[in-house]
């Protein structure tokens, strides 16, 4: 027993030497524009310092990697000294993204590199990244009728990435496509007119991004579902705090997706952590679910969805996929939220028979952790 505990103590502290964005590679977002001066503007929006040090994408923690102490380096460094280390690897790191017409890699040249200055290093910076391709003329055809395939490829040392098709004529209908794993783009019809995806690409495809937001990428929303799941394991109880969870995130992600309302992150961010703390208290001094758990449970849905449309938006949606891609990316959010139940109903399930000794050993203790974690998250999203 006292080994569980131990466990139990480890795994909670475990987030605390870090914050949870602190050294996760999110995925690249790649929009190519295909102009009808005949030239494609290609922009890459990329953690500029793993490309340089090197960071493998097999490594979930960049404090894992070898380039561990390059990386935080880097990541140290202002905006110019950072574009002056990058012009000695740029060559190299644009030379292996592959913009192909026909299965015919086309060559791309830099153009310029935005680098923001340094914020919060517990974050990881996103530079923008500026490349120039050119159609080649063959392409450049009279006859309309004739399709021109266009594929992307972005390396799988590199990480994930979004890329986004599009017409400088339709900017607002994309054909957007989630690679992971360095797999190459589906083809794009060049001389087509813009045809959506099929239903079942775009629901799996943003099923697959809203369940990783929670597992492995959500900590925070992941510490929260458990502290709904840690007050009552009975199935009432649990199902109560589930649903008014979910109704109020899928309320304000569609709101906020659709413009109707709007929250700073600077502003959702620190409440998101401060939900954790809340939660994590009251289950210490409370047994049972009482009525205002349901409440507040469903004020801090609509907040977890502001955060999830923040992602969402970033990620960008299909024009005319729209609400397919926002229904299943909140269907992926619900899937992660409910594997996360099931693994921590199978970590205690024998423990339940003895209430009295699991909220001894687990509620509580795990309670007390999950707020610790929360008011540390709080504090540096509003101070750092």
């Amino acid at each position: 027993m006292v080994f569980f505990q131990s466990v139990l103590l480890m795994l909670s502290l475990l987030p605390l030497t870090q914050s949870a964005e602190a050294h996760q590679l999110r995925p690249a977002i790649v929009n190519l524009e295909f102009t009808q001066n005949g030239s494609v503007k290609v922009h890459v929006q990329t953690n500029l310092e793993s490309l340089i040090a090197g960071i493998d994408s097999n490594h979930d923690d960049t404090d894992d990697s070898p380039q561990a102490e390059r990386y935080n380096q880097l990541r140290a460094m202002s905006s110019e000294q950072l574009s002056n280390e990058f012009e000695f690897v740029a060559q190299s790191i644009i030379s292996q993204f592959d913009l192909a017409f026909d299965s015919v890699k086309s060559d791309l040249s830099f153009v310029k590199l935005d680098i923001p200055d340094i914020g919060n290093l517990d974050k990881s910076r996103l530079s923008d990244l500026y490349l120039l391709a050119f159609i080649p003329s063959t392409h450049q055809q009279i006859d309309q009728s004739v399709n021109q395939h266009v594929t992307w490829h972005y390396p799988e040392n590199f990480g994930n990435n979004i890329a986004h098709f599009y017409y400088d004529k339709t900017p607002n209908e994309k054909t957007s496509h989630w690679l992971t794993k360095g797999a190459t783009s589906p083809q794009f019809e060049l001389n087509e007119a813009y045809v959506p995806k099929p239903f079942t690409q775009v629901a799996a495809e943003y099923s697959v991004l809203g369940f990783e937001h929670i597992v492995p990428k959500g900590i925070d929303h992941i510490l929260f579902v458990l502290g709904l799941f840690l007050l009552s394991v009975r199935l009432r109880p649990l199902l109560l705090q589930v649903t008014a969870f979910t109704l109020a995130h899928s309320i304000t992600l569609g709101l906020t997706i659709y413009g109707v309302i709007s929250l700073s992150p600077s502003v959702v961010e620190p409440l998101i952590a401060l939900s954790i703390v809340i939660v994590g208290i009251e289950n210490i001094f409370v047994k049972e679910l009482k009525a205002r758990r349901v409440v507040i449970v469903f004020l801090f849905g609509l907040l977890h969805g502001m955060g999830f449309a923040g992602v969402l938006s970033g990620l960008g949606l299909p024009e005319s996929d729209f609400v397919t891609a926002l229904v299943f990316f909140n269907v992926g959010v619900e899937a992660g939220q409910l594997s996360v139940i099931a693994v921590s109903f199978l970590s205690v399930f024998w423990l339940l028979k003895n209430q009295q000794r699991y909220r001894q050993w687990v509620v509580i203790p795990v309670s007390t952790l999950i707020s610790l974690i929360g008011l540390f998250w709080t504090y540096e999203r509003l101070f750092l």
